[in-house]
């Protein structure tokens, strides 16, 4: 299911193949959280942009609409029309973020619903047949976040029951897996490193869950407000201990330099919603930093937001056009910046896998490093 093509240090050029196709790692999977890119950005506009896996996000699909609606629709994949691999995540994050309204249990999680506050619970049972309805290719164990930084036997208790927890989702995942109605049997099952900014307890966990054989399997529980310094000191901490022949998945992160960053340590696959997020904020990614675009300075500016650029937004639309969009709250706006940024990230990818693959990632690192966390 994985295939190590080539290294350069730690750096790896892969492959992942799934039930709906064959992604080139390293990759960005471009997080559609309720089954849509947020700025009106469809499962067609990610083929254009080059996406090549799309993240749903287990909580919230499983609110609204439902999972078994999802379901009888014949999947997500269905329901969205996209046709490319999808990974959804287990809701463990969510249960993090919900703090004020969670309580957790060896069974689970009870917590009230963001939507109308009904009452709620999650288990690894759960979140495996609410991921086996939606039929994604990839299913995320069912986890617990915690704070950075937490107290140490706070810490340890979490990571002893995420162990449990992840024991549990792998019996229940491969029962779903050989029912006659299942949507997609061939889904796969990653489990998910946690300890918080603990190293050792980082270790342990790594080698525990190493133990269990999944498919692929992910770093949890990182940018989430400690220093990237601090996140990077765990990647080398934890890396010695992931199985080579499994995809390694660093979630929720990041910065094109946090990502350049991440690759360098041994890293094949990220998801965050930073560039949407920032795009419907005006702010867009370039080769040369970031910009902007509400800025005055690009009032009458008639170059493409980036004319190194071949996204749809660059091709066809100028600076000054944008900005104007944007200072109209026209919806327009926010649609091409979240194309441009998105774009801008998949082709990041591209990038980093022609220099692995031509023995050069390390002098690509050290030639980006500065310039995409510059600001123009």
């Amino acid at each position: 299911m994985f295939t190590l093509l080539k290294t350069e240090g730690k750096a790896r050029r892969g492959e992942l193949t799934c039930a709906h196709g064959t992604a080139q790692t390293p990759a960005f999977m471009n997080v559609g959280t309720q089954g849509a890119i947020k700025g009106a950005v469809s499962a067609h506009d990610l083929k254009e942009i080059g996406c090549q896996i799309e993240l749903s996000n287990t909580y919230h699909l499983h609110l609204r609409p439902g999972d078994k609606l999802i379901k009888e629709m014949g999947g997500l994949h269905r329901f969205m029309r996209w046709d490319g691999p999808i990974l959804t995540d287990s809701g463990g994050f969510q249960v993090f973020s919900l703090a004020s309204m969670r309580k957790i249990k060896e069974e689970g999680v009870t917590f009230a619903s963001h939507i109308d506050g009904r009452r709620i619970f999650m288990g690894p049972e759960e979140s495996m047949q609410i991921q086996s309805n939606l039929g994604s290719d990839i299913a995320m164990a069912f986890d617990e976040c915690v704070e950075n930084p937490a107290p140490y036997d706070y810490v340890k208790q979490s990571c002893e029951r995420t162990l449990r927890w992840l024991q549990r989702c792998k019996v229940e995942h491969d029962r779903l897996n050989t029912l006659p109605d299942t949507v997609n049997p061939q889904q796969q099952l990653f489990g998910i490193n946690q300890g918080g900014i603990v190293p050792d307890l980082r270790v342990w966990h790594m080698k525990e869950i190493a133990k269990l054989d999944c498919d692929g399997y992910a770093i949890g529980g990182l940018a989430v407000g400690e220093p990237a310094e601090t996140m990077y000191e765990i990647i080398d901490a934890v890396e010695p201990y992931m199985p080579t022949d499994k995809p390694r998945y660093l979630m929720g992160v990041g910065t094109p330099v946090n990502i350049l960053e991440a690759v360098a340590r041994g890293v094949d696959m990220f998801d965050c919603v930073l560039p949407a997020r920032n795009a419907r904020h005006g702010k867009l990614y370039t080769w040369q930093g970031a910009m902007n675009i509400k800025n005055e300075k690009y009032k009458n500016d008639d170059r493409p937001i980036d004319p190194a650029c071949d996204c749809p937004a660059c091709r066809s639309f100028s600076r000054a056009y944008l900005r104007h969009l944007f200072a109209a709250g026209e919806m327009l706006g926010m649609r091409l910046a979240v194309i441009h940024n998105l774009h801008f990230y998949n082709e990041l990818m591209v990038k980093i896998r022609q220099a692995l693959e031509e023995g050069r990632f390390t002098e690509f690192y050290h030639e980006y490093k500065e310039r995409l966390g510059a600001k123009i």
